[in-house]
């Protein structure tokens, strides 16, 4: 990219990354299979909650042993297998195993109901799921009988569905044998036991694939329509993993602790990928997120990273028994999934000894990170942005409507161009050519602005700027300065109709334990410190958000709500 310069300052909002390491140029199966031959004794993967421990050598040999057993399922190279399921031993070994053999790992969103599973089954052709029994409130095999119930009178493998047309295999993540059969599907243990680690059929595929063959389909939750399937290769996710790595600065003796879902990008490579291209350990806590679970964890295991989305680092640090705990071992990880909140990040370095924790940002479609701060990052800079471009890629930031660069300082629409833009939405040729334009630069949706130093602060979603009687108000701006006030704890603000001025601001506040917090001490702090215009007309105070799994605020559900609540329409005016 030709960046405009004067005395080494960015006078245009583009950016382009460092070169000088190379980009891994081989598939994800091999690299896997190099760092074992590496450090075959160092470990791999703990899953805490299921008291299993692997070395290298032992998660290469049983990602082997599946990546057999598929084949003996009767898939091959291309089809496509989903994964319904929180975080254990048996997703990662799927990652594996399916890389090694060209199959393309489905992750499947375990908040995902009847209707979306079966939409994401059939957008992408699964011929096999493999799925965990249940969670909570949540039965995912009574799911998939609901779906098919010809399981019922089916043998395992051979199943025949008139909504699932694809679907020929059902597999349930038993332990270790425990559990009562059930019919048309088969256990994973059973099928884990068929597979041979010495066969043949493994390396014959491996020498026939490509880095920029398809591995993954992670899907996109759209806050309108349906579910697009982000379709990303080796080549974009093992790449991303490592720049990642390189951020934290991750080595062989580091141990990461991964709260945070495997569905998503953020477990996936963020966590799984970043450790494994460094030799790192791989550390689950439990299946889904238990701050106190975090917490022992990080004390039993020694670990070195911790990661996060915000609203996780809040239940940590608040919860009751936090002062029990030795967090002297920390040293890094990355918070993203929201904005980060400066009050919280200055928490986590103080508070837990997170001193190199860095911000990372990005979207599924970019495999997912762009940007990432490291532990050169002045402080001021860590708590406030979200880093520089990585590695191999270009970032600029256009006027959302002409398209043209603006000037470092203004705000506009943030784009991504390199290795890590995906292949394009699965099935959806015309969804992928408005995401990723001619030039190959992916649209991401957010406003941010870039500084001199090439420095990216998110301001926002195109679609969440307010717009108050002619003045754009960037809600984050507002949420930053709720922060500063001693009794917040969390706080999200959303833009409303409004008959005379458009829209008018909203916010939801949760109040810190044990806090009385009314709405005119709100509007009192605000009074003569931001413009009165940012100061929100509605107020609500509320124990939690709507979110997704992957700890993303849903600011369309608080809006509705509002508007329900308050009787609001749409204002028409241009």
């Amino acid at each position: 990219m030709n960046l405009q310069q004067t005395q080494g300052r960015l006078t245009l909002s583009e950016a382009s990354g460092a070169t000088d390491k190379p980009l891994i140029e081989q598939t994800l199966g091999d690299f896997f299979r190099d760092m074992a031959r590496r450090q075959p004794d160092r470990e791999a993967l703990v899953s805490a909650h299921q008291g299993l421990r692997y070395t290298y050598s032992q998660l290469h040999a049983e990602s082997r042993k599946l990546a057999s057993a598929l084949l003996g399922l009767g898939l091959s190279k291309g089809d496509r297998i989903g994964i319904w399921s929180h975080n254990n031993a048996e997703w990662v070994l799927m990652q594996f195993a399916t890389a090694q053999v060209g199959l393309v790992l489905v992750n499947i969103n375990p908040a995902y109901r009847t209707a979306e599973v079966e939409y994401a089954i059939n957008k992408v052709g699964c011929k096999a799921i493999v799925t965990m029994p249940s969670f909570k409130t949540s039965d995912y095999l009574g799911m998939l009988r609901e779906l098919a119930p010809e399981l019922a009178t089916s043998s395992p493998g051979s199943l025949q569905v008139g909504r699932l047309p694809t679907l020929r295999t059902v597999v349930w993540i038993d332990e270790a044998g425990k559990g009562e059969e059930q019919p048309g599907m088969l256990r994973f243990s059973a099928l884990l036991a068929r597979g041979d680690a010495a066969d043949a059929r493994i390396d014959a595929i491996a020498a026939e694939l490509r880095n920029t063959d398809p591995i993954n389909i992670q899907f996109t939750s759209g806050t309108t329509g349906f579910p697009k399937g982000a379709t990303l290769t080796h080549r974009n996710i093992l790449n991303n993993g490592f720049f990642i790595g390189e951020c934290m600065r991750l080595t062989p003796e580091d141990r990461l602790c991964i709260p945070v879902p495997l569905y998503h990008c953020f477990g996936m490579v963020l966590g799984n990928l970043a450790c494994v291209t460094h030799g790192a350990a791989i550390i689950y806590p439990n299946d889904g997120f238990d701050a106190l679970k975090v917490l022992e964890t990080v004390q039993a295991e020694k670990c070195t990273g911790l990661h996060g989305v915000p609203t996780m680092f809040i239940a940590e640090l608040d919860h009751p028994r936090f002062a029990e705990f030795d967090m002297s071992t920390l040293r890094t990880g990355i918070m993203a999934g929201s904005p980060c909140p400066i009050e919280v990040m200055k928490r986590v370095v103080k508070d837990m000894n997170l001193s190199e924790i860095t911000i990372a940002y990005g979207m599924t479609e970019t495999s997912p990170v762009s940007c990432q701060s490291d532990n050169e990052t002045p402080l001021e800079k860590r708590v406030s942005t979200v880093g520089k471009v990585q590695p191999h890629l270009d970032v600029k930031i256009v006027h959302p409507e002409t398209g043209a660069v603006l000037p470092v300082g203004q705000s506009g629409e943030l784009c991504t161009r390199g290795y890590s833009v995906m292949l394009g939405y699965w099935g959806d040729e015309a969804k992928t050519q408005e995401a990723i334009d001619a030039d190959g630069f992916m649209h991401t949706g957010d406003l941010a602005t870039m500084d001199e130093e090439g420095y990216v602060n998110i301001v926002g979603r195109i679609k969440d700027m307010v717009i108050r009687g002619g003045e754009n108000i960037y809600p984050r701006e507002v949420e930053e300065f709720l922060y500063r006030h001693p009794k917040v704890q969390d706080v999200q603000v959303v833009g409303v109709p409004d008959q005379r001025f458009g829209e008018e601001l909203c916010a939801w506040v949760i109040a810190k334990p044990g806090e009385a917090l009314g709405e005119d001490e709100i509007r009192e702090f605000c009074k003569g410190q931001i413009a009165h215009y940012k100061v929100p007309k509605y107020i609500r105070f509320v124990t939690s958000f709507p979110m997704t799994v992957t700890g993303k605020i849903q600011k369309f559900r608080i809006r509705d709500q509002m508007k329900d609540e308050l009787g609001l329409q749409d204002s028409k005016t241009a």
